[in-house]
């Protein structure tokens, strides 16, 4: 069950934020970003396996990750799930339902989690007050794009191999970019997750991590990952997994 809680002037705020640098105030001035600190004024925790928001939910507001880690999901009428990405520390979730004013997906908890909530009439004023503010939501718009294109290059052109390679690749630098290790990591999302955004089997998952570690590309323990030969695996992956 969510737990909302409030922002008091205790709190950490987008201006003393560890996440600043890679979330909504990236780039914007000292000044703006202080600003932003009146944006804020609730969190939310989602404990794992329980969902942020749901297809169809009406949209108020958008959301940054501050802890934990969160998958989006399709499903259509028959109950058939379509993963559609997994949202890390610093990402913005929601985007997508502002077009029509509802949620595009299901947004779930892989693990307990934390996010800031930007309600979208606060934004809308505070952006007439801080016209970068606009410019930020035009790159977020523009990641959410080029997160959609690189799934659709992953189910459509690239081999099995290439997408698990590119899928790890791309958790590496993202993770990276967090101040994590790039190249030992928990995989917070099951093997079946894992081939179901890819457009895998659960076996072939398994499969290709089994000879990824032969390989000696990697070495895997249940869901510890550490990437041994980065330079072969991107070798393998033959794109761009940024």
């Amino acid at each position: 069950m969510q737990k909302k809680i409030p922002v008091t002037p205790d709190s950490t705020r987008c201006s003393t934020c560890m996440l600043s640098e890679i979330c909504l105030p990236l780039g914007m001035a000292r000044h703006d970003v202080a600003k932003l600190d009146e944006l804020i004024k609730e969190r939310i925790r989602v404990p794992k396996g329980s969902a942020l928001f749901r297809l169809g939910d009406k949209v108020e507001a958008v959301y940054g990750i501050r802890s934990g880690s969160l998958k989006t999901q399709l499903e259509d009428a028959s109950g058939h799930v379509q993963i559609t990405g997994f949202l890390l520390p610093g990402e913005i979730i929601g985007m997508d339902g502002l077009l029509e004013n509802t949620q595009q997906s299901h947004a779930i908890a892989l693990e307990d989690s934390e996010v800031c909530v930007i309600r979208i009439d606060e934004m809308d004023h505070l952006a007439a007050h801080i016209p970068v503010l606009n410019q930020q939501f035009r790159r977020l718009m523009s990641k959410e794009i080029n997160r959609s294109h690189q799934l659709v290059m992953s189910l459509g052109a690239m081999r099995s191999e290439q997408r698990l390679a590119a899928f790890l690749l791309n958790l590496s630098q993202r993770l990276a970019t967090l101040g994590y290790s790039a190249n030992e990591f928990v995989l917070r999302m099951s093997r079946e997750e894992i081939g179901n955004y890819l457009g895998l089997t659960l076996e072939t998952v398994s499969r290709l991590f089994s000879r990824f570690a032969r390989e000696g590309l990697i070495h895997v323990q249940q869901r510890q990952v550490l990437i041994v030969d980065m330079q072969t695996l991107r070798g393998l992956a033959g794109t761009d997994c940024g």
